[in-house]
């Protein structure tokens, strides 16, 4: 059923008090289907909604949202080395995560307690602590909007890249992920190195080294350094890390000698858009309830009221700032209506 004027505040983590002119959710494909040839999915502008965590609403939604809450988790095969997971859109990441290391299965650790539902994964290749989706996905089904056909995308077909698949280039707005399956090993091949897991095993006193131990380590790691939506609104990483080549890193470094960069395979280096932020002087800034988060200058924040304009404007002040300084354009991880 269709509702019309609804708040979506309680839909996106940043908390923002716009509102839809229509809303559905729908638990399945042929619910799906069902609203799809509703003629107002035709007529006005439709979005198909997750987990609202990576999302800013700067005005109201004069269309129609679609809320995705189809669930299930079912193991759909296995080989020597690997078990295959399919998971609904829908199901909540973290708990999808929490599932399969309870049945030992390896590959989703470090992606511990990375806020939204399965459905945005592939779509956003999300990626913590030196992996991403696409070491593990397998392929998903996805409802095209318009023929209303259930598509299957396999791993190349999804072009998969740093926060980017083939659902944020061509075919945007064109799909309805449905289920996502993902290639999990039967024996662990641990990934310590980045960031502070190895520290933050050493403070756990771990002696022998588990896909449990490396997810608890991982979210101390966040809850540590990123808010939690339900306190204070938000969606993690605002803004991508800047890729530049060779050239553009040893000016940097000539200028800033304290740059935090990672060298990557093409010869080109990843900056920390983080540190750059902090650099600018934003970290822990505040105007009004838009502020930058006092222990990650990678965070924008809605202290309570903040208008998603408000928040908007903030992330391009952020932006000048880090060109005018290093010469750097930063890129919105966060999807912006």
């Amino acid at each position: 059923m269709i509702s019309e004027n609804v708040l979506l505040q309680p839909y996106n983590t940043f908390g923002i008090a716009a509102t839809a002119r229509y809303f559905a959710d729908f638990s399945g494909t042929e619910v799906l289907k069902a609203l799809l040839h509703d003629t107002r999915s035709s007529t006005l502008p439709l979005m198909i909604l997750g987990g609202g965590s990576n999302i800013l609403f700067t005005q109201d939604y004069n269309g129609l949202i679609l809320k995705n809450n189809i669930k299930g988790i079912e193991i759909t095969g296995e080989d020597e080395e690997f078990i295959y997971v399919k998971a609904g859109a829908g199901e909540n990441w973290h708990g999808f995560v929490r599932h399969c290391i309870s049945l030992n299965l390896a590959g989703l650790e470090n992606l511990s307690l990375i806020p939204g539902n399965v459905g945005a994964s592939p779509m956003q290749n999300i990626g913590a602590y030196g992996m991403e989706i696409k070491d593990t996905f397998h392929q998903l089904e996805a409802l095209h909007l318009k023929d209303h056909s259930v598509v299957t995308f396999n791993n190349p077909d999804c072009k998969f890249g740093y926060r980017e698949s083939v659902f944020k280039k061509e075919y945007k707005d064109q799909f309805a992920i449905l289920n996502v399956t993902y290639k999990l090993c039967k024996q662990p091949s641990f990934n310590t190195s980045y960031g502070a897991i190895n520290q933050e095993l050493e403070r756990m006193h771990v002696t022998e080294l588990s896909i449990q131990a490396i997810s608890q380590a991982v979210i101390n790691i966040r809850q540590s350094k990123l808010p939690d939506p339900a306190k204070i609104g938000n969606a993690g990483s605002f803004f991508k890390n800047p890729t530049v080549d060779l050239a553009k890193y040893e000016s940097l470094r000539a200028s800033f000698p304290g740059v935090v960069a990672y060298p990557l395979e093409n010869g080109r280096y990843k900056l920390a858009a983080g540190w750059l932020i902090e650099e600018c002087g934003w970290k822990g800034f505040r105007n009004g309830d838009a502020g930058v988060h006092a222990s990650q200058a990678l965070v924008l924040v809605n202290y309570g009221n903040a208008t998603g304009h408000e928040i908007y404007q903030l992330s391009q002040d952020v932006l000048d700032s880090v060109e005018e300084k290093f010469g750097v354009a930063l890129e919105r991880e966060v999807n912006i209506v």
